[in-house]
């Protein structure tokens, strides 16, 4: 099968595609012909080797966690799903012809596998940093970053859970973020005061990594009132550095109620070839992504 890879840290330009060996589903797995596979930040940052403390790699290593597609091999010990159900989860090397998957569910009716590619490690990440920054019903949330995918999601769950929301973006995504329910403002000189004007902060979340810590810590008053998922260095302000999963099952299972109930869409600004995953990484760091990147098989 093809598989994208790489021997070596560094830029996008140590991704190869190469022919591997098919992986199979052992006890508790299943085994997917992918479809398509979501395109992480946390992709870039391992093959830069950027976070090896709480994810190890060995070379040479596969990419990808998140992807949709068709159930060709069920391992031992599973139950409610069957060869041939259309899924979508979170597993390893997933930017493959052939993957398997530690967590799935079934795709909700009227979801491509295009758009469901999307969803896995986006919704975990939204739902685990709006819990451990603590807002709650009828507050205030803002978001540094929010037009990205995992900010897409955050809007929208926050939203439904009765937590205003204050998103900053660039110029081109302010009515994006306007559309999912936010109060919307621009990032760059004056952004502070004119997130003020927008009324009070009583949480924040870091999801671009723009150097912002210390002004969402002023905002909020707080910095245990504030979460990022992009500066290694916010742990140094006292703010809250998040980076380990919770439970993917729980999440894909909110993610499919959410999404059938039309409370949850999360667009797929492009699509790529696997021979396109340096194209996609590249694209994926340079940030301004409205919705999600994801590699069609």
């Amino acid at each position: 099968m093809r598989k994208v890879s790489f021997a070596e840290f560094g830029g996008p330009e140590v991704l190869q595609l190469v022919e591997a060996e098919e992986p199979h589903a052992g006890p508790g797995r299943i085994r997917i012909a992918v479809r398509a596979a979501g395109v992480n930040p946390v992709d870039w940052r391992l093959r830069e080797g950027q976070v090896l403390g709480a994810h190890p790699v060995e070379l040479p290593a596969g990419v990808g966690l998140d992807a949709a597609g068709v159930v060709d091999e069920v391992g031992e010990g599973v139950e409610g799903v069957e060869v041939g159900d259309r899924v979508f989860g979170e597993g390893a090397d997933t930017y493959a012809e052939f993957a398997v998957l530690s967590a799935w569910a079934r795709m909700p009716e009227g979801l491509d596998f295009e758009e469901a590619a999307g969803y896995p490690s986006v919704v975990e990440t939204a739902l685990r940093i709006i819990r451990e920054v603590g807002v709650r019903p009828g507050q205030t949330l803002l978001v540094s970053g929010a037009s990205g995918g995992v900010g897409s999601a955050v809007l929208q769950i926050a939203r439904a859970r009765g937590i205003t929301v204050i998103g900053t973006a660039g110029a081109a995504n302010q009515d994006y973020l306007r559309e999912l329910g936010a109060l919307a403002t621009t990032y760059g000189e004056g952004w502070v005061e004119r997130v003020r004007r927008l009324g009070r902060v009583d949480a924040a979340l870091d999801l671009a990594g723009s150097g912002v810590i210390r002004e969402l810590v002023e905002l909020t008053g707080d910095p245990r009132k504030v979460v990022s998922i992009a500066d290694l260095g916010a742990p140094r302000l006292g703010v809250r550095f998040s980076g380990v999963a919770g439970s993917v099952p729980d999440a894909l299972t909110e993610a499919v109620d959410l999404i059938s109930r039309g409370r949850l869409h999360i667009p797929v600004e492009k699509a790529y070839s696997l021979t396109e995953a340096a194209e996609a990484h590249t694209d994926s760091r340079a940030g301004h992504t409205r919705g999600r990147r994801v590699l069609l098989v």
